[in-house]
C-alpha cells in the first residue's frame, strides 16, 4: 500500500471524526435530546429542564472535552464505580505504553527501516508502506541489534506499568470489598444439581441436608421455579400497560358513576381499578405460585447462612463425594440473576460448553473467507488479477487510493458485525517450529492494512460511540413521527462486552507491529487519547452502573497484555532468524523467558484477590456489622431479594443504580451565568436549573433496594392522571 493511500484513509477518517464531534458538541446542547447524552445526569440529577433560545445551542464548542479532562479520578469513582475506573486505567496504560513505544521506535527503528537498503527513494507520499518496515532491511543487517534494544525497553517498561497497575488495582479492590455497603450475595450461594428424591421434593431435601450438615450457620433457602404461566402473564401485562400507555394518554382513571342499563342504579365506569396495596395482590399471586411448587421446582436454589464467612466457605469446599451433586458457588447479584439459565440441568452444562466451543471455532473459520476476500483488496496487483474487468478503473490514482486505503477496513467492519468472532486468522502453519518464520513474513505485509483499520474501526467507531446514532433516531422518531410525549426513556449502560476487547485488539495491533511497522504508533497513540476523553465523558454523563464487579476484569487485561507481548517477542525471533541475525536471536530467547516469569509471579501475588474474597476482610466485616446491630436487618432482606416474582421496586432498583455525587447536584440557571464570560460550566450544563421557572422536567431520582414505594411505574403513572 502506498503512502498516499494511507493518508487518503487517515484524511477520510479525520474528516468523519471533526464532523460529528462537532454536530455533538450541537446536538447535545438541543432540549429534545437530554435523554439521549444526558440520561445518566437526569436519572440521578434530578434535574428540570430549562430551554432558553441562546445562540451559542448552534455553535460547536470543546467544553465537554474541558470537563471530561478535568474530572479526577476520586469523581469519577464516586459517581461510576470501580469497573469504571479500571476501564479507564487500561486506556492509561495503553496512552503511557504506547507513547514509550512510539518515542522509541519512531526515532530509532523507523530510521533503520527505511535506510536498510541501499536504493535511491521516491517521494514519502509515493513511497510504499513496506519501507518503513523491517523486511526493508537486508539479510545478516548489523542494525538488528536495534530492534533487539526496543524489544526490550518496551517489554521492560510494559512489565513495569502493569506491576504498579496491578498493584493499584488490588488495593482499590480490596478498598471497595470493605468500603462498600453490604451485598446479599455475600451471604448466599448458589446449589445446583440437587439430588432427586421420589420422597419429598427438592426443598425438602435440600433443607435436611443443611440443616444436618450445617445447622449452626444456615438460615434459610429460596428455590428455583421453572419459568411458568405465571411469569409470562406478568410480563404480558407490564407490556399491555405501558402499550395503553402511549395509545391512549388522556384516559382518565377517575371512577365515575353512570345510570346502569338493566337496573337503573348507578355503577362504576372505571376502566382501571388502582389497588391500595399491590404488596398484597403480589402475595396472593405467589400464594397461588406455590400451591404447584412441588411440581415446578428446579434442583437449584439460594441458600442463605448468618455470616459471610459460612457462606464463603460452604462455597469453597466439596459437598459431597460425587462432584456432580450439590455442586455450590457464590450467587451472583440479586439483579443479575438469569434465570432461564438456572433451569438448565448441570449434567448439560459442560455439552453446552462443548458446543459453544464448536460454533466460536465454526465462526473463525467462516470469517476467514472475507478476511481473504479483503487482503486481496490491499495488493493491487492481486486485485487487478482477480477482477479484470476493474484494471481500467484501477489506473485512476484517486480511485485506487480510495479501494486500497479505505474500502478494506469498512468491509471488515462490516463483517465483524455480522460474524462476531473475536479472533482474526491469517495464516495456517504446517508445524509449531514454522510458526515465528510465517508470522514474520505475514505481518509486514499487512501493516497499512492494520494501520487504515485503525484509522476505521477506531477513529470512526469514538465519533459514533460520542454520537449515539442509534438512541438519537429512535428518541427523533418516538417524539416527530409518532408524537410520543411521554418524558420516560431507558438508561444505557456501558458496553463493557464490546469496548473491553476494542482496546485489546489495538493494543495486540500495536505491540505487534511495534518494532516490526511502527509507522501505526502514532496513529494508535491518537486513538487511545480520543478514547480516554470520549468513553469519560460518556460515563459520567450517557451510562448507568447496573452491575459492578469490583475491577474483576483487569486480570484478563493483564493476560492478555503479557500474551501481546510474547507474540510481538516471537514474531521477532522469527523476523531474526529470517534475517540471519544469531545475536539478537539468542538475546530474544532471555527477554521471553523472563516475561513468562513476570506473568507467572503476578498470577500468584495479585490474581487470586480478584478470584476470591479473603477470609480475614469477610470476618472483619461480619464482626463490625454484628457490633453495629444490622445482621438482623440483613437477614430479613436475603429472601425477598433473590425471589423469581419480585415486587415492582425491586424490579426498578435493579434496573440502575445512581451514586450519590449526583444525587443532590444544583445545577446553575443559564440565566444568571453569561456565555461571555467564558464559563465551561454554564457551557456545558446551559440547559438545566434547579428553580421552579422553565419548563419541568420529570423528577426520575434514582431508585434503591430500601425504597418503601412498592408500586409499579404503570400503576404510578395512572395514579398521577387520575
Amino acid at each position: 500500500m502506498e503512502i498516499s493511500a494511507l493518508l487518503t484513509s487517515a484524511g477520510i477518517n479525520i474528516s468523519i471524526c471533526i464532523v460529528l464531534l462537532s454536530l455533538y458538541s450541537i446536538l447535545r446542547k438541543q432540549p429534545a435530546n437530554y435523554c439521549v447524552y444526558f440520561g445518566r445526569r437526569l436519572v440521578c440529577g434530578g434535574a428540570r429542564r430549562y430551554d432558553p433560545f441562546w445562540y451559542e445551542r448552534f455553535v460547536p464548542s470543546p467544553s465537554w472535552l474541558v470537563k471530561a479532562w478535568e474530572t479526577s479520578e476520586d469523581e469519577l469513582l464516586a459517581a461510576a464505580g470501580l469497573d469504571a475506573v479500571v476501564f479507564l486505567r487500561m486506556v492509561i496504560f495503553s496512552i503511557r505504553i504506547f507513547f514509550i513505544t512510539a518515542v522509541v521506535c519512531i526515532a530509532f527503528v523507523l530510521p533503520v527501516n527505511y535506510y536498510g537498503q541501499p536504493k535511491v527513494h521516491k517521494e514519502i507520499h509515493l513511497e510504499s508502506s513496506e519501507v518503513f518496515t523491517i523486511e526493508n532491511l537486508k539479510e545478516g543487517s548489523k542494525w538488528l541489534w536495534v530492534h533487539c534494544l526496543a524489544l526490550y525497553i518496551i517489554t521492560s517498561a510494559a512489565c513495569l506499568l502493569l506491576y504498579f497497575e496491578y498493584r493499584t488495582i488490588a488495593k482499590m479492590r480490596l478498598g471497595h470489598i470493605t468500603g462498600s455497603a453490604s451485598k446479599p450475595s455475600q451471604f448466599t450461594v448458589l446449589i445446583r444439581a440437587i439430588p432427586w428424591s421420589p420422597d419429598q421434593s427438592y426443598s425438602d431435601t435440600l433443607s435436611k441436608y443443611f440443616t444436618n450438615y450445617y445447622s449452626s450457620s444456615y438460615m434459610s433457602h429460596q428455590m428455583v421455579y421453572h419459568n411458568g404461566i405465571i411469569q409470562r402473564l406478568l410480563l404480558d401485562a407490564e407490556r399491555m400497560c405501558q402499550s395503553l400507555k402511549h395509545v391512549a394518554p388522556e384516559i382518565n382513571c377517575k371512577p365515575s358513576l353512570t345510570p346502569c342499563t338493566f337496573c337503573g342504579g348507578l355503577t362504576a365506569t372505571n376502566s382501571f381499578h388502582i389497588l391500595s396495596n399491590e404488596g398484597d395482590s403480589v402475595k396472593g399471586m405467589e400464594l397461588g405460585h406455590k400451591m404447584s411448587a412441588h411440581f415446578q421446582e428446579r434442583p437449584a436454589a439460594f441458600v442463605f447462612f448468618k455470616t459471610r464467612y459460612d457462606a464463603l466457605v460452604v462455597s469453597e469446599v466439596l459437598q459431597t463425594s460425587n462432584p456432580m451433586l450439590w455442586v455450590t458457588d457464590l450467587a451472583p447479584e440479586p439483579h443479575d440473576v438469569y434465570w432461564r439459565n438456572l433451569n438448565i440441568p448441570y449434567r448439560q452444562l459442560w455439552i453446552r460448553r462443548i458446543a459453544t466451543l464448536v460454533g466460536a471455532v465454526a465462526f473463525m473459520f467462516v470469517f476467514l473467507i472475507p478476511v481473504t476476500f479483503i487482503q486481496g483488496l490491499t495488493q493491487l496487483q492481486q486485485l487487478s488479477h482477480a477482477f479484470p474487468f476493474l484494471r481500467g478503473i484501477l489506473k485512476e490514482k484517486f480511485i485506487n487510493q480510495v479501494i486500497t486505503g479505505y474500502l478494506p477496513s469498512v468491509i471488515l467492519i462490516l463483517f465483524f458485525y455480522a460474524v462476531p468472532p473475536l479472533m482474526m486468522q491469517l495464516n495456517v502453519f504446517s508445524s509449531v517450529r514454522d510458526i515465528p518464520a510465517q508470522l514474520a513474513r505475514a505481518v509486514p505485509t499487512q501493516a497499512g492494512f492494520f494501520t487504515t483499520y485503525c484509522f476505521t474501526s477506531g477513529w470512526a467507531s469514538l465519533a459514533c460511540e460520542i454520537m449515539q446514532p442509534m438512541a438519537l433516531i429512535w428518541n427523533l422518531v418516538a417524539k416527530a413521527v409518532s408524537k410520543n410525549k411521554d418524558e420516560s426513556y431507558e438508561t444505557l449502560r456501558f458496553p463493557y462486552h464490546t469496548e473491553i476487547p476494542r482496546l485489546l485488539l489495538f493494543g495486540l495491533l500495536g505491540f505487534t507491529n511495534s518494532v516490526i511497522a511502527p509507522l501505526i504508533l502514532p496513529f494508535l497513540l491518537i486513538y487511545f487519547f480520543l478514547a480516554y476523553l470520549i468513553y469519560k465523558n460518556q460515563i459520567l454523563n450517557v451510562y448507568i452502573t447496573k452491575y459492578e464487579s469490583g475491577g474483576q476484569y483487569w486480570p484478563i487485561f493483564h493476560n492478555t497484555t503479557i500474551f501481546s507481548l510474547l507474540l510481538t517477542q516471537i514474531i521477532a525471533l522469527g523476523f531474526f532468524g529470517l534475517k540471519l541475525s544469531t545475536v539478537a536471536s539468542g538475546f530474544t530467547i532471555p527477554l521471553i523467558l523472563l516475561t513468562l516469569l513476570f506473568s507467572e509471579y503476578c498470577r500468584h501475588r495479585f490474581a487470586p484477590i480478584f478470584h476470591k474474597h479473603p477470609a480475614q476482610v469477610l470476618i472483619d466485616m461480619d464482626r463490625a456489622d454484628k457490633m453495629a446491630g444490622k445482621m438482623e436487618e440483613l437477614h430479613k432482606k436475603l429472601h425477598s431479594v433473590y425471589s423469581q416474582i419480585p415486587l415492582h421496586s425491586q424490579k426498578s432498583s435493579s434496573k440502575g443504580e445512581c451514586s450519590t455525587p449526583f444525587a443532590n447536584q444544583e445545577l446553575p440557571d443559564p440565566e444568571k451565568l453569561k456565555p461571555e464570560e467564558g464559563d465551561a460550566i454554564a457551557k456545558e450544563l446551559w440547559g438545566y436549573q434547579g428553580n421552579e421557572s422553565g419548563q419541568e422536567h420529570e423528577d426520575k431520582s434514582c431508585p434503591s433496594a430500601s425504597s418503601p414505594e412498592h408500586r409499579t411505574p404503570t400503576m404510578i403513572e395512572l395514579h398521577k392522571r387520575s
